[in-house]
Protein backbone atom coordinates (compact mmCIF):
# COMPACT_ATOMS: atom_id res chain seq x y z
CA UNK A 1 0.00 0.00 0.00
CA UNK A 2 2.84 2.22 0.42
CA UNK A 3 5.68 3.06 -2.02
CA UNK A 4 9.25 4.92 -1.29
CA UNK A 5 10.72 7.53 -3.60
CA UNK A 6 12.92 5.10 -5.41
CA UNK A 7 10.58 2.97 -6.22
CA UNK A 8 8.68 5.40 -7.58
CA UNK A 9 11.29 6.50 -9.59
CA UNK A 10 11.68 3.00 -11.09
CA UNK A 11 8.28 2.86 -12.29
CA UNK A 12 7.43 5.93 -13.87
CA UNK A 13 10.96 5.15 -15.95
CA UNK A 14 13.33 8.28 -14.49
CA UNK A 15 15.41 4.87 -14.25
CA UNK A 16 14.12 1.34 -15.19
CA UNK A 17 11.25 0.75 -17.82
CA UNK A 18 7.99 -0.86 -17.79
CA UNK A 19 4.32 0.72 -18.08
CA UNK A 20 4.10 4.20 -15.67
CA UNK A 21 1.67 4.98 -13.67
CA UNK A 22 -0.70 7.10 -13.16
CA UNK A 23 0.37 9.57 -10.60
CA UNK A 24 -1.79 11.50 -8.60
CA UNK A 25 -0.93 14.97 -6.78
CA UNK A 26 -3.47 15.24 -3.79
CA UNK A 27 -1.83 18.23 -1.84
CA UNK A 28 -4.50 19.76 -0.04
CA UNK A 29 -4.95 21.85 3.48
CA UNK A 30 -8.44 22.61 4.81
CA UNK A 31 -7.78 26.50 5.61
CA UNK A 32 -5.99 26.70 1.94
CA UNK A 33 -4.08 27.69 -0.16
CA UNK A 34 -5.40 25.44 -2.77
CA UNK A 35 -3.32 22.66 -3.67
CA UNK A 36 -3.33 23.57 -7.30
CA UNK A 37 -0.74 26.14 -6.38
CA UNK A 38 1.79 24.08 -4.50
CA UNK A 39 0.99 21.67 -7.93
CA UNK A 40 1.93 24.65 -10.07
CA UNK A 41 5.19 25.55 -8.36
CA UNK A 42 6.63 22.02 -8.38
CA UNK A 43 5.53 18.22 -8.49
CA UNK A 44 6.53 14.99 -9.10
CA UNK A 45 7.50 14.88 -13.06
CA UNK A 46 4.24 13.09 -14.89
CA UNK A 47 1.84 13.87 -12.05
CA UNK A 48 -1.62 15.60 -12.25
CA UNK A 49 -3.52 17.16 -10.21
CA UNK A 50 -6.38 15.47 -7.91
CA UNK A 51 -8.56 17.78 -6.56
CA UNK A 52 -9.62 16.80 -3.47
CA UNK A 53 -12.88 18.75 -2.78
CA UNK A 54 -14.11 18.22 -6.67
CA UNK A 55 -12.92 14.57 -7.56
CA UNK A 56 -12.95 12.97 -4.22
CA UNK A 57 -16.10 14.37 -3.02
CA UNK A 58 -19.39 15.02 -4.32
CA UNK A 59 -20.14 18.82 -4.14
CA UNK A 60 -21.15 20.90 -3.80
CA UNK A 61 -20.73 19.88 0.65
CA UNK A 62 -21.34 22.62 2.64
CA UNK A 63 -22.78 21.17 6.86
CA UNK A 64 -25.35 18.87 5.83
CA UNK A 65 -26.19 15.02 5.47
CA UNK A 66 -23.11 13.51 3.64
CA UNK A 67 -20.58 15.66 5.75
CA UNK A 68 -18.64 18.39 4.53
CA UNK A 69 -16.88 16.00 1.97
CA UNK A 70 -19.78 13.42 0.90
CA UNK A 71 -18.72 10.67 -1.25
CA UNK A 72 -18.61 11.46 -5.05
CA UNK A 73 -21.42 8.91 -6.95
CA UNK A 74 -19.61 6.49 -8.65
CA UNK A 75 -20.50 8.31 -12.40
CA UNK A 76 -18.57 11.64 -10.48
CA UNK A 77 -15.78 9.92 -9.78
CA UNK A 78 -15.43 7.63 -12.91
CA UNK A 79 -15.63 10.87 -15.15
CA UNK A 80 -13.10 12.29 -12.93
CA UNK A 81 -10.51 9.44 -12.60
CA UNK A 82 -10.82 8.81 -16.52
CA UNK A 83 -9.58 12.26 -17.05
CA UNK A 84 -6.98 12.09 -14.79
CA UNK A 85 -5.67 9.02 -16.85
CA UNK A 86 -6.27 6.57 -14.48
CA UNK A 87 -7.22 2.94 -15.73
CA UNK A 88 -8.45 -0.37 -13.76
CA UNK A 89 -5.25 -2.27 -15.87
CA UNK A 90 -2.62 0.48 -14.84
CA UNK A 91 -0.98 1.15 -10.24
CA UNK A 92 -2.16 4.48 -9.61
CA UNK A 93 0.30 6.40 -6.51
CA UNK A 94 -1.10 9.16 -4.73
CA UNK A 95 1.05 11.64 -2.88
CA UNK A 96 0.68 14.71 -1.04
CA UNK A 97 3.29 17.28 0.88
CA UNK A 98 4.04 14.90 3.57
CA UNK A 99 1.83 12.94 6.25
CA UNK A 100 -0.75 11.25 3.66
CA UNK A 101 -3.57 12.76 4.90
CA UNK A 102 -5.03 13.83 1.51
CA UNK A 103 -3.42 11.21 -0.39
CA UNK A 104 -4.95 8.53 1.91
CA UNK A 105 -8.67 10.10 1.04
CA UNK A 106 -7.68 9.51 -2.88
CA UNK A 107 -6.49 5.98 -1.82
CA UNK A 108 -9.33 4.86 0.07
CA UNK A 109 -11.54 6.11 -3.06
CA UNK A 110 -9.90 4.58 -5.41
CA UNK A 111 -10.38 1.19 -3.64
CA UNK A 112 -13.93 2.16 -2.52
CA UNK A 113 -14.25 2.33 -6.33
CA UNK A 114 -12.89 -1.04 -7.17
CA UNK A 115 -9.29 0.11 -8.14
CA UNK A 116 -7.36 -2.72 -7.32
CA UNK A 117 -3.74 -1.25 -7.09
CA UNK A 118 -2.91 1.65 -5.30
CA UNK A 119 -0.10 2.94 -3.04
CA UNK A 120 0.64 5.75 -1.26
CA UNK A 121 3.89 7.99 -1.60
CA UNK A 122 4.98 7.31 2.06
CA UNK A 123 6.62 10.98 3.12
CA UNK A 124 4.76 12.56 0.31
CA UNK A 125 6.76 15.60 -1.93
CA UNK A 126 8.86 16.39 0.67
CA UNK A 127 10.40 12.81 1.03
CA UNK A 128 10.94 12.81 -2.93
CA UNK A 129 12.46 15.99 -2.07
CA UNK A 130 14.42 15.00 0.40
CA UNK A 131 17.21 12.73 -1.74
CA UNK A 132 17.38 14.94 -4.56
CA UNK A 133 14.77 13.56 -7.34
CA UNK A 134 13.53 15.97 -9.58
CA UNK A 135 10.59 18.19 -10.01
CA UNK A 136 8.42 19.81 -13.27
CA UNK A 137 6.40 22.74 -13.13
CA UNK A 138 4.27 21.93 -16.39
CA UNK A 139 1.32 19.73 -16.33
CA UNK A 140 1.37 16.60 -18.34
CA UNK A 141 -0.67 15.76 -21.52
CA UNK A 142 -2.93 13.57 -19.95
CA UNK A 143 -4.21 10.06 -22.03
CA UNK A 144 -7.94 9.38 -20.59
CA UNK A 145 -8.43 6.13 -18.76
CA UNK A 146 -10.59 3.75 -18.74
CA UNK A 147 -11.93 2.87 -15.29
CA UNK A 148 -15.10 2.59 -14.60
CA UNK A 149 -15.94 2.66 -10.49
CA UNK A 150 -17.73 0.24 -8.87
CA UNK A 151 -19.21 0.94 -5.19
CA UNK A 152 -18.36 -1.15 -2.13
CA UNK A 153 -14.84 -2.35 -2.61
CA UNK A 154 -14.37 -1.27 1.35
CA UNK A 155 -16.55 -1.34 3.78
CA UNK A 156 -18.67 1.79 5.18
CA UNK A 157 -20.27 3.06 8.24
CA UNK A 158 -23.65 4.26 8.00
CA UNK A 159 -24.31 7.32 11.14
CA UNK A 160 -26.15 4.45 12.73
CA UNK A 161 -23.85 1.84 12.65
CA UNK A 162 -21.05 4.26 13.75
CA UNK A 163 -23.23 5.29 16.21
CA UNK A 164 -23.99 1.50 17.76
CA UNK A 165 -20.39 0.31 16.95
CA UNK A 166 -18.58 0.94 20.07
CA UNK A 167 -21.62 -1.33 22.16
CA UNK A 168 -19.39 -4.08 20.36
CA UNK A 169 -15.94 -3.02 18.79
CA UNK A 170 -14.25 0.20 18.53
CA UNK A 171 -15.07 3.72 17.36
CA UNK A 172 -11.63 5.68 16.70
CA UNK A 173 -12.22 9.49 16.51
CA UNK A 174 -9.05 10.35 14.07
CA UNK A 175 -9.56 14.52 15.03
CA UNK A 176 -7.01 16.00 17.61
CA UNK A 177 -7.77 15.27 20.87
CA UNK A 178 -8.89 19.31 21.58
CA UNK A 179 -11.58 18.52 19.21
CA UNK A 180 -12.43 14.86 20.36
CA UNK A 181 -13.12 16.49 23.92
CA UNK A 182 -14.61 18.98 22.18
CA UNK A 183 -12.65 22.05 23.50
CA UNK A 184 -12.43 23.82 20.24
CA UNK A 185 -14.31 23.36 16.99
CA UNK A 186 -12.43 25.02 14.10
CA UNK A 187 -14.38 23.73 11.14
CA UNK A 188 -18.20 22.51 12.42
CA UNK A 189 -20.85 24.26 14.36
CA UNK A 190 -21.09 21.64 17.01
CA UNK A 191 -18.44 20.18 19.31
CA UNK A 192 -17.70 17.02 20.95
CA UNK A 193 -17.72 13.40 20.03
CA UNK A 194 -19.80 10.20 18.99
CA UNK A 195 -20.67 8.44 22.50
CA UNK A 196 -17.99 5.93 23.07
CA UNK A 197 -15.38 6.59 20.67
CA UNK A 198 -12.29 6.61 21.83
CA UNK A 199 -9.81 9.41 20.64
CA UNK A 200 -6.90 8.59 18.14
CA UNK A 201 -5.51 11.34 16.25
CA UNK A 202 -3.92 10.70 12.94
CA UNK A 203 -0.81 12.49 14.03
CA UNK A 204 0.47 9.44 16.04
CA UNK A 205 0.57 7.18 12.91
CA UNK A 206 3.41 9.09 11.38
CA UNK A 207 6.68 10.39 12.45
CA UNK A 208 8.10 13.54 12.57
CA UNK A 209 9.15 13.45 8.52
CA UNK A 210 5.24 12.34 7.32
CA UNK A 211 6.34 8.71 6.78
CA UNK A 212 4.01 6.12 8.34
CA UNK A 213 5.54 4.03 11.56
CA UNK A 214 6.50 0.40 10.55
CA UNK A 215 3.61 -1.94 10.97
CA UNK A 216 4.51 -3.58 14.32
CA UNK A 217 4.54 0.06 15.92
CA UNK A 218 1.44 0.86 14.93
CA UNK A 219 0.17 -2.80 15.99
CA UNK A 220 0.84 -1.65 19.49
CA UNK A 221 -0.55 1.69 19.12
CA UNK A 222 -3.81 0.56 18.18
CA UNK A 223 -3.77 -2.36 20.78
CA UNK A 224 -3.06 0.28 23.41
CA UNK A 225 -6.97 1.78 21.60
CA UNK A 226 -8.21 -1.77 22.46
CA UNK A 227 -7.99 -2.49 18.29
CA UNK A 228 -7.40 -6.03 17.22
CA UNK A 229 -8.01 -7.95 13.67
CA UNK A 230 -10.37 -9.74 15.97
CA UNK A 231 -12.09 -6.65 17.29
CA UNK A 232 -14.68 -5.12 14.74
CA UNK A 233 -13.21 -1.18 14.50
CA UNK A 234 -14.60 1.96 12.52
CA UNK A 235 -13.02 5.38 12.11
CA UNK A 236 -14.61 8.52 11.83
CA UNK A 237 -13.39 12.35 11.67
CA UNK A 238 -14.39 15.49 10.69
CA UNK A 239 -15.42 14.88 7.19
CA UNK A 240 -14.12 11.29 6.16
CA UNK A 241 -10.51 12.74 5.00
CA UNK A 242 -8.60 12.07 7.57
CA UNK A 243 -10.21 8.85 8.74
CA UNK A 244 -9.23 7.47 5.79
CA UNK A 245 -5.66 8.05 6.90
CA UNK A 246 -6.64 6.08 10.31
CA UNK A 247 -8.27 3.20 7.67
CA UNK A 248 -4.40 2.95 5.98
CA UNK A 249 -2.91 3.00 9.26
CA UNK A 250 -5.07 0.42 10.19
CA UNK A 251 -4.48 -2.06 7.25
CA UNK A 252 -0.60 -1.59 7.62
CA UNK A 253 -1.30 -2.92 10.79
CA UNK A 254 -3.17 -6.03 9.38
CA UNK A 255 -6.35 -4.54 11.07
CA UNK A 256 -9.58 -4.25 8.81
CA UNK A 257 -11.37 -1.30 9.57
CA UNK A 258 -14.65 0.67 8.38
CA UNK A 259 -14.76 4.48 7.40
CA UNK A 260 -17.78 6.35 8.40
CA UNK A 261 -17.57 8.84 5.58
CA UNK A 262 -19.79 11.40 6.40
CA UNK A 263 -18.14 11.14 10.35
CA UNK A 264 -18.51 14.06 12.26
CA UNK A 265 -19.80 16.87 10.05
CA UNK A 266 -22.66 14.39 9.07
CA UNK A 267 -23.65 13.22 13.18
CA UNK A 268 -24.17 16.56 14.05
CA UNK A 269 -26.89 17.61 11.36
CA UNK A 270 -29.36 15.30 13.26
CA UNK A 271 -30.81 16.60 16.62
CA UNK A 272 -31.52 13.27 17.74
CA UNK A 273 -27.50 11.81 17.53
CA UNK A 274 -26.03 12.45 21.27
CA UNK A 275 -22.90 14.18 21.27
CA UNK A 276 -19.92 13.69 24.40
CA UNK A 277 -17.89 15.93 25.64
CA UNK A 278 -14.54 15.28 27.60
Amino acid sequence: MLITPAALTALTGLSGSGRPPAVLDVRWRLAGPPGIDSYSEGHVPGAVFCDLDADLAEPPAPPGPGGRHPLPSAARFQAAMRRLGVSAARPVVVYDDADSTAAARAWWTLRYFGHPDVRVLDGGLRAWAAIGLPVETSAPVVEPGDFTARPGGMPVLSADEAGALPANGVLLDARAAERYRGEVEPVDPVAGHIPGAVSAPTSANVDESGRFLAAGRLRERFAALGVSSSVKTGAYCGSGVTAAHEVLALELAGIPAALYPGSWSDWITSPDRPIATG
